[in-house]
């Protein structure tokens, strides 16, 4: 059986995979190349993690198509964040190995304390950063000594053949990496729930994380989950309106709305909220919708038909609860999985499109009374990803940021930081990805008494 790949800019099949049922071979791959691989030095393997990079940055343009085809992301935004984040987590990996070459061991009193290789890491990843969310798994899997069995989504699975090849010609040994493709399930079921996995790396939707728990409990398996978001860009009162609403539009569409870490709810003091609702219906009608492979274009299409129907559902809803649509109608005629980007005004912070994942173009604007009502609203979801604070004073916009209930806060537009922990509390899961807590979540802490 196989699994047809379509481009959602023209609806046209571009590719197939094979719908793998029996992921037996590969786990059994993973096993016995791991006793070699985890026997290397960490310079080794630091070695061939490089080599793995060089390639990505050779062929950065035509792995950026790839992804463009796809899942609809602008090449602009494919070759600066599809391709170009991999390609820096895979040198913060090269970097902290080179650390650990006059080793790791930590001395408390009488014992020593060591980190070892979890074994072999079941890696499930998401259609929307396809190769960057693989590789946020994989380089620090394999920097740790780990082998991996990696399941792509079987919207976006391109990138991941084109990667095994490279991860072969980088010279990694066989079994290090190895890929099934297919569905949730029974794929990625079978690999939750596979007593010969020792951790599954999961990222996707809430609901699809609970599963994977589930099944992993069976096994007592290690999970690590990063899943939705909700997050909340906090403007207070003295921020520089026009740079927080022009960014914070931004981060929202990013990706065409496709991003966990999406800032959807641009929260606003009650006076200003008529201006900034004007200023972000400005912003967006910047936004021009189109060929993905066109660089006027700022948002491509939705990944998929069925992330398009959820997305329209949504604005529809938020209509019947009685927000007002201050931009966009969404509706985009003719062929691909288009959205036009939308900017809802007024909206009740316990509506279900202030509550609810969307991931789509969609901007919800909401006012607050005071600060402490502000922090009550961001921390008022069951996610707890990411968010962002605006203020005239980095100091009282970090204040409010301690205060909100999140793995990561922006203040007044700081930037990614591929180095730092990457990971949520509450619906959006729990561990850490990218840095030394990323590659430490693929270890397993062992005490030796002397």
């Amino acid at each position: 059986m196989s699994i047809d790949v379509y481009n959602p800019a023209t609806e046209e099949v571009i590719g197939s995979v094979p719908e793998t049922t029996d992921v037996d071979p590969a786990v059994a791959a993973a096993r016995a190349a791991l006793g070699p691989w985890s026997a290397l030095s960490p310079a080794r393997r630091a070695t061939h993690l490089a080599a793995l990079r060089d390639l990505l940055a050779v062929h950065a343009d035509e792995l950026a198509a790839l992804i463009t085809a796809e899942m609809g992301a602008p090449l602009a935004i494919a070759r600066k964040v599809q391709v170009g984040l991999p390609i820096a987590v895979l040198s913060s990996m090269v970097d902290l190995l080179g650390g650990l070459s006059g080793g790791a061991d930590e001395r408390i009193g009488n014992s020593l304390i060591v980190r070892d290789p979890v074994g072999v890491v079941a890696a499930i990843t998401p259609w929307n950063y396809p190769l960057h969310q693989t590789v946020a798994k994989l380089a620090p899997a394999l920097a740790a000594g780990n082998t991996v069995v990696h399941k792509p989504s079987e919207v976006a699975p391109l990138s991941a053949l084109r990667l095994l090849d490279l991860v072969r010609e980088a010279g990694l040994p066989e079994g290090v990496y190895n890929l099934v493709t297919g569905y949730g399930d029974p794929t990625g079921a079978a690999l939750a729930g596979h007593p010969g996995v020792d951790l599954v790396s999961f990222t996707g939707s809430t609901g699809a994380g609970r599963t994977v728990a589930a099944l992993a409990a069976r096994n007592l398996t290690r999970v690590s989950l990063e899943l939705g978001g909700k997050s909340a860009n906090v403007v207070l009162p003295d921020a520089d309106l026009a740079a927080a609403v022009k960014v914070g539009v931004g981060n929202c569409y990013l990706n065409s709305g496709q991003t966990c870490t999406a800032w959807t709810r641009l929260l606003v003091h009650e006076s200003q909220h008529d201006e900034v609702v004007a200023l972000a219906a400005a912003a967006a009608s910047r936004y021009t919708v189109g060929d993905p492979t066109d660089p006027a274009t700022r948002l491509g299409p939705l990944a998929s038909a069925a992330q398009r129907d959820r997305v329209l559902s949504y604005v529809e809803r938020g209509l019947a609860d009685g927000a007002k649509l201050a931009h966009g109608n969404a509706s985009v005629p003719g062929v691909g999985y288009y959205v036009a980007p939308v900017v809802f005004a007024d909206v009740d912070p316990a509506s279900a499109i202030a509550q609810e994942e969307i991931f789509g173009p969609v901007l919800s604007i909401i006012r607050y009374r005071d600060e402490d009502d502000a922090v009550r609203i961001a921390n008022g979801t069951p996610y707890g990803l990411a968010g962002s604070v605006w203020s005239g004073s980095q100091e009282h916009a970090l204040a409010v940021a301690r205060r909100m209930r999140t793995g990561q806060v922006d203040v007044n537009g700081g930037s990614f930081n591929p180095l730092a922990p990457f990971g949520g509390i509450g619906d959006s899961g729990y561990g850490r990805e990218l840095g030394v807590h990323g590659y430490e979540e693929f270890t397993s802490v062992k005490a030796i008494q002397l």
